[in-house]
Formats: C-alpha cells, structure tokens, sequence
C-alpha cells in the first residue's frame, strides 16, 4: 500500500488544524455581520474552539468558549492543559455546559448568552454545533477537495479522515463528488457509531446542498465510515488507535492525537483487515491535527 499524508495537522495558526478551512467561511460571515465577539461549543480538549479564538483575535474579536463535559474521569491535567492552557493565553472568557451529548441545549445556551451580550450593546455571533444549521464549514473542505485533486500527481485509491461533526468528512466527498471524482472517502468515527455517524452524514450533505448545490453530487451510497477504533468512547484512546499512534510516532516521527487522528489512522488497519485496501492501493490520510491535546493526554499517550 502506498500511504500520502494531507497535513491539514499545519493549517492555519501554531498547532493549527482542519478547522481553520472551517473558520474561514464562520468568521467571514461573522465579518459580514461587523461581528465583535464569537461564540461557541466544543468538548473540554476542543481544537475547534481554541483554533477560533486563536483566528477571532487576528481579527479584533473576543471569543467566548463553552466546554462540554464530554469525557468522564478525566484528570484535572486535562481540565487545565492542552487547548485549555491555550484558550486562556489567547483572552478566551470560558463557559462550561454540563452536557456532553445535548448539542441543541448547548446551541440554545450560546444564543440565550449572545442575547444578553445583543442587549449590551454587542455584536455577537454564534458558531452553532447541531445538526440543522447551515453548515458553512463544510463548504471549506469542498474547496480542500479541489485542491487534493490539485495536488495528486495520480489519482488516489481512497481517502481517509476523521468523522466527528461531519463537515470535513461530508465536505470533502461533496467536493470530490462535485468534480466528478468517485473515489470512497471513509470516515473513521471518533464520537458516534458507524449507523449514527452514517446519518448524520446524510443529514449533513443535504444541509450543503442548500448551501452548494453542486454538494448534491454525493449521495447517500456515497458515505462510508468505519467504527472499529472508537470504543471505548469519544476522548478515549482504543487499543486501535494507540498501535496507530504507536505506529506513526515510531516509524514516521508523525504525531497522532487520542481523539481524532489516532482513531482515523486506525481505520487504516481496519479497512485493510477487511480487504477494502489492497496491498497496491494509493490511499490518503487526511490530517486534521488535534496535536495540542495530546498534553492533556500523557497518562493515556504513555501507559496506554
């Protein structure tokens, strides 16, 4: 098998990552709106939130962050370093959610804060977490479609990323799709098993649609995820994902995170174990970063 990497582990500001395409469609519209404060969700370890307010400060915006309790039994190491560590240094006010798994009680607690914040006389705006709004996001990896095919000096046999919210995931093929490439995009899952994460990629591509219609290339045959490396659970290393991590700090000096990339590097060993990667296969691995956690993660990325 021969094995590309996509480094999007490099994008944007210092341990930067895939959300920063994300954000450049979430700020432009915050811009367009002469927006002065962001506000959004994500899990105590979230890079989508530290890589806003890192951006949102580039741009003269306060960021106010809401961390959601999704991990159980975590350590005060992890509650205080990592992106947390980094949120603080880049003048983020953080909110904590008690819920891990109630996206629209979390969006319903970002709109009722930016309400108040409206009354005082500020211009916020919300990056909403739950399915059912715009997903702007996605339209930045549709363009990250474009350039892979770009990029290739061949084409690829399949494409690799990880699947959590789903607009880097549902982007990408939309974006392949879009251009009249059919190469498989298979999304390892780092949250949700492989039936629920399936339909919220459905649900997801035809919310782009709305957005891009030419998202409407990729239909529901076109998503494939594998959830072989997810258990025991989001934020929580599988046996899968530390031989990976293993694996690729090892024999490539590359960094994996526990949450996202050690578990879509897994789906690697996992797809070839089930023949869907033959031996000559040209397969890329899309490196969404997510490096910044893995010091909330020494006791995990050590010990196992």
């Amino acid at each position: 098998m021969e094995l590309w990497i996509k480094r999007d582990d490099l994008a944007g500001p210092p341990l930067g990552g895939n959300k920063s395409r994300q954000l450049e469609y979430y700020l432009g519209a915050a811009q367009a709106r002469d927006a002065d404060v962001i506000l959004i969700t994500g899990a105590v370890q979230s890079n989508f939130v530290r890589l806003a307010a890192a951006c949102a400060a580039r741009l003269g915006m306060q960021t106010i962050v809401q961390l959601e309790d999704r991990v159980p039994g975590r350590d005060a190491v992890y509650e205080t370093s990592g992106n947390v560590l980094l949120d603080r240094l880049l003048g983020a006010e953080i909110l904590r959610y008690p819920e891990g798994e109630d996206e629209a009680g979390a969006d319903a607690a970002l709109r009722a804060r930016a309400e108040t914040l409206r009354a005082e006389g500020r211009r916020p705006y919300v990056i909403p977490l739950g399915l059912g709004n715009p997903p702007l996001g996605a339209l930045g990896y549709m363009r990250a479609a474009e350039e892979i095919l770009e990029q290739a000096q061949r084409p690829y046999d399949a494409l690799i990323v990880a699947s959590g919210s789903g607009l880097t995931h549902a982007g990408l093929l939309a974006g392949l799709r879009a251009r009249g490439d059919a190469t498989p995009v298979f999304g390892g899952c780092v949250r949700r098993s492989a039936e629920a994460q399936a339909a919220r990629l459905r649900q997801v591509l035809r919310d782009l649609a709305d957005l891009a219609p030419e998202a409407a290339a990729a239909d529901a045959d076109d998503v494939l995820v594998r959830d072989g490396a997810l258990a025991p659970g989001y934020g929580r290393l599988s046996p899968a994902g530390r031989r990976a991590t293993d694996l690729a700090a090892r024999s490539e000096g590359l960094l994996l995170d526990p949450v996202y990339t050690a578990k879509s590097f897994a789906t690697i060993e996992e797809l070839r174990a089930e023949g869907a990667l033959p031996n000559g296969a040209r397969v890329l691995f899309v490196h969404t970063g997510g490096l910044a956690a893995l010091f909330a993660y020494g006791d995990v990325a050590l010990n196992g």
